[in-house]
């Protein structure tokens, strides 16, 4: 077994949440040109603590399932996917969800504000986002000093 599987094989099976595993929050799908795979990375016990509050919150929203284009990231994979160097997702207090439409993306960040509004909890961004290919919505909670922050990119 190599070093790699050792590492996969550790966060199988682990969940975060009822519907939410460790191994989902910590995988990234590529698409960098000729580079299209699944990248993992090793969260230490802080990541695995904010990961867990971003998915108690995605919970609420999982009607359907939700699919996890990313969580948490390592510096190196969040350089290679254009990630800003601050990114919420280098700390696992990120996930960016794929969504089939602008419709979808739409109610997914309603039902996250709806969420807030409820129980009071703020959380720090919710980024509706498209490139050529897809629209995602990005959402990430912090322990503290959550700002709140909505912002449309691209997506009209």
């Amino acid at each position: 077994m190599t070093k790699e599987n050792n590492k996969t094989n550790k966060l199988e099976g682990v969940r975060l949440t009822p519907h939410f595993t460790l191994e989902e929050m910590t995988r990234t799908n590529v698409k960098l040109g000729y580079l299209d795979q699944q990248r993992q990375t090793q969260p230490d016990a802080k990541v695995i603590d904010n990961l867990t509050r971003v998915c108690q919150w995605l919970e609420k929203v999982r009607e359907v399932p939700i699919i996890i284009n990313s969580g948490y990231r390592c510096k190196e994979l969040n350089r290679l996917v254009g990630g800003c160097p601050t990114s919420n997702h280098l700390t696992g207090c990120a996930a960016d969800i794929r969504v089939n439409s602008k419709e979808q993306l739409l109610r997914y960040a309603v039902k996250l504000l709806d969420i807030s509004d409820e129980t009071g909890q703020d959380f720090d961004e919710i980024l509706l986002e498209r490139n050529a290919r897809e629209y995602w919505l990005h959402f990430a909670v912090r322990p503290k000093n959550n700002r709140r922050k909505i912002h449309l990119i691209n997506v009209i």
